[in-house]
Parts: structure tokens; C-alpha cells; sequence
């Protein structure tokens, strides 16, 4: 039997306190990607902890629910989508290809957030990728990539497809899935 505040190891956890913050969060949310990526969203919530390597509750500090996880997962994700749609030259369909890479692997994030739309938590993710996906489309329009018919809610709403389409299909379908609909977003954004 492990002495109190030793591991079944006998090592002792050092607890850093309050600097060790940052680091358990970014670990919380890398560990949540692969745990409910490989176990869906009926996973322990607890097998976040112990993948990322903290405490349960460090785990319920940093996110008391689930949906407060997938807010933190699509925070960054929105964080990766900006940085990679920055660049003068990125294009609509750069947006469209970084999104399908996101939503092949956060299939079970998405359903989350989709069912927890109207929670005041999930709000801003929507005005996030909408103000993203404006910005691209004034590039497009000026470079006249994309037809003058096409406007951000016309992207949003086949982005939300998209993903709705990606979380229900099978794993090994998701590729073919996601090819099919940029072939549909290209014919129906080009120019007329």
C-alpha cells in the first residue's frame, strides 16, 4: 500500500502549485483530443486526467464539464485556423482544407458543441470562424476566386455541414466524405 502523497511507485508528485497551471491545461486539452478522438464522447471524463498526467482536480479547475473542454478545443483550433489562413495568399479553400483536417479528428467535439450551441460558452466560437471566414471572403471576391453570390453565412453554413456530414460518418469514410464536399463547395463558390 503507497504511503499518503506517494505514488503506487513510491515516488513522491511533486505539486508545483499554481505555475504548473498553463502547462496542465495545454495537457488537459491535448490529452482530451486523443481520448475522445479514439473513445468518443462517452469516455471517462476522468481518462482526460490521467492522460494528460494531473489530477482530477486540476482537470475540473481548469473545465468543470465537457463542454467546457470542447470550448477550450475549439478555441485552439480557431487559434490554428487563423494562423494558417493569415498569410495574403491563403484562400477559402485553405480555410475549408484546415477545417476538414480539424474535423476529421474532433469528430466527437463537434457533436458536443452542435448540441450545446445556444450555451453562452459556445457563442463565440461561431463569431470567431464568422469573422474568419469574412475576412477570406473579401480576399476571394477581390481576387474574383469566389463568385459575388457567395457570402460569409453561405460559408458558415457549409462549414457547419461539413462537419455535421464528417461526425457521422465511419472513420475510414471520412477522407472520401471530405473530398466530396470540397469538389460541391468549389462548383458552387466559383464565380458565375
Amino acid at each position: 500500500m503507497a504511503e499518503s502523497g506517494k505514488s503506487v511507485s513510491g515516488t513522491r508528485k511533486v505539486n508545483r502549485g499554481p505555475s504548473a497551471g498553463p502547462e496542465n491545461r495545454r495537457a488537459l486539452i491535448a490529452a482530451a483530443r486523443e481520448v475522445f478522438a479514439a473513445d468518443g464522447l462517452n469516455a471517462p471524463f476522468n481518462a482526460v486526467a490521467k492522460k494528460a498526467g494531473v489530477g482530477q482536480g486540476s482537470l475540473y479547475r481548469h473545465f468543470p464539464d465537457r463542454v467546457a473542454l470542447a470550448v477550450a478545443v475549439f478555441d485552439e483550433n480557431l487559434d490554428q485556423l487563423e494562423a494558417a489562413v493569415a498569410a495574403p495568399d491563403a484562400t477559402l479553400g485553405d480555410l475549408i482544407d484546415h477545417i476538414i483536417e480539424q474535423a476529421l479528428v474532433s469528430t466527437a467535439f463537434i457533436d458536443l458543441i452542435w448540441n450545446n450551441q445556444h450555451d453562452e460558452r459556445v457563442a463565440h466560437i461561431g463569431a470567431r470562424l464568422g469573422a474568419l471566414a469574412e475576412r477570406l471572403l473579401v480576399r476571394e471576391h477581390a481576387a474574383g476566386r469566389i463568385g459575388e453570390h457567395v457570402e460569409a453565412a453561405d460559408v458558415l453554413l457549409a462549414i457547419s455541414m461539413l462537419a455535421d456530414v464528417l461526425a457521422r460518418s465511419a472513420a475510414d469514410e471520412r477522407q472520401a466524405v471530405a473530398e466530396r464536399a470540397r469538389t460541391i463547395f468549389r462548383n458552387a463558390f466559383a464565380p458565375r
